[in-house]
């Protein structure tokens, strides 16, 4: 049998299987779901959710009024009952009303927070978007609240659940097949950002004040709603959160590695005009020391791309060859004589054509996601942790924002893992929880 004929028969075997599990339960009451954040990954994520269980959708929070009631009525199509779930612009209120069994939450990264602490207290299990925060407390927070509360947590760091990087895993790192493995090269190679508009009064639709929400205050112009909001440092963490946190995990999960002994990052905006008026970096070169295995992280907005098949993604480099891994592909290298082997990421298109319907599907992560989505399922069910559980999402968020913070102090981060705090080093800790904008108030692990 051909590789990717292997592969294919892999993942349809897989696929029947979570189909089976999922409608299963159909007899059982329908997960009763709240949307919060009803942009591209939040419709993205509900729409594979429905895919794989049984779901009525309660309840769509955004700040946005026309978004909110565009995706109220595509999830009408889309969900068993066809009812059209009423609107909400605060999360508090779709939470007191509704009490859903199950909240997404795809909001920008600045609103991640506050909504999964309050869904875990409302008594909700959570799908929350990477990186699970904007800064290190936050996440210590999150995960604090998912274990005061008893509440099942996934993080959407689906590479976890993507079948061709699992297959690369077990061909040739569990096989041993790799060999030792010392050094892995996380990267992203092109995309950099263009220049925003000129500020404008926000439209009637949207509650510009509650989209800021807790971040520093940044006026509105039409460029940040709604996609390029990750351009902007109030509200994201640039490539390193929404990029390096995805391989970088992978990486984490493949090679069993915790939290880094230190951080040391450089980078900053050498491409970007000195009047840009977007605020992020354009580069960025950062080192995580695990100890036995060194992992770089390397982001180049500009010039030319040097691998063009793998612009993003992470190389791992063993003793025994060299295994490239991204999210459409993987290809692995034996060191001298022997046969490379190359692996490519399962279409089920073909098996649910509704994903071409919602046109921003990324075709190539729908698999996974569904299969992220059944094991958030099946570990709430169970009352088991899921395979991207909350701590986990954190301890990938916070080497990406350490990463960041080693970047802007100019200098290397020792982390103490079980204190989560950079050792002997009173100015970085006191920058792990950036101060909250006006009423709003920064929870912390202990006042959840």
């Amino acid at each position: 049998m051909r590789r990717r004929e292997f592969l294919a028969s892999t993942a349809a075997a897989s696929l029947a299987a979570v189909q089976s599990s999922a409608y299963a339960t159909a007899s059982d009451s329908a997960i009763r779901v709240g949307l919060i954040g009803s942009g591209w990954y939040g419709k993205t994520d509900l729409f594979h959710l429905i895919q794989v269980a049984p779901v009525e959708v309660v309840g769509i929070c955004d700040v946005d009024s026309k978004m909110a009631e565009e995706a109220a009525q595509l999830v009408s199509k889309r969900h068993p009952s066809g009812n059209v779930p009423p609107t909400y612009g605060k999360h508090e209120d779709l939470l007191s009303k509704h009490k859903p069994d199950v909240v997404l939450i795809g909001t920008p990264d600045h609103w991640h927070c506050l909504p999964m602490i309050d869904a875990c207290r409302a008594g909700a299990d959570v799908y929350v978007q990477k990186p699970i925060s904007w800064d290190v407390a936050e996440g210590e927070a999150m995960v604090a609240a998912a274990r005061k509360y008893n509440r099942t947590v996934q993080v959407g760091l689906q590479r976890r659940s993507t079948p061709h990087l699992l297959q690369a895993r077990d061909r040739f790192i569990r096989s041993g097949k790799l060999g030792k493995i010392a050094y892995v090269d996380v990267h992203a190679y092109g995309g950099g950002p263009r220049d925003f508009p000129a500020t404008q009064a926000p439209p009637e639709n949207l509650d510009w004040d509650r989209y800021v929400g807790p971040a520093p205050w940044r006026d509105y112009n039409p460029g940040i709603h709604p996609r390029r909001w990750r351009a902007c440092g109030e509200f994201s963490n640039g490539k390193t959160g929404d990029l390096c946190v995805h391989f970088l995990d992978v990486v984490r999960y493949f090679l069993d590695l915790g939290m880094p002994k230190t951080i040391a990052a450089t980078g900053g905006r050498y491409m970007l005009p000195p009047d840009s008026n977007v605020n992020l970096h354009d580069t960025q070169n950062a080192l995580f020391d695990f100890g036995d295995v060194q992992v770089a992280w390397n982001q180049r907005n500009w010039g030319t791309n040097p691998e063009p098949d793998y612009s993003w993604g992470a190389t791992l480099y063993g003793d025994k060859g060299t295994l490239k891994l991204s999210v459409r592909s993987y290809d692995f290298i034996p060191k001298g004589r022997g046969q490379a082997e190359h692996g490519d990421w399962v279409d089920e298109s073909e098996q649910y054509p509704e994903d071409q319907q919602h046109k921003e599907t990324e075709m190539f992560a729908a698999p996974a996601t569904r299969r992220h989505m059944q094991d958030f399922v099946e570990a709430r069910r169970e009352g088991l942790r899921p395979v991207a559980d909350i701590a986990e999402g954190h301890a990938s968020t916070a080497c990406c924002l350490l990463a960041n913070l080693s970047m802007h102090l100019g200098r290397s981060l020792a982390w103490d893992a079980d204190a989560g705090r950079v050792i002997d080093d009173d100015e970085a800790n006191l920058q792990l929880a950036r101060p909250y904008r006006g009423d709003w108030e920064h929870p912390t692990a202990h006042d959840v």
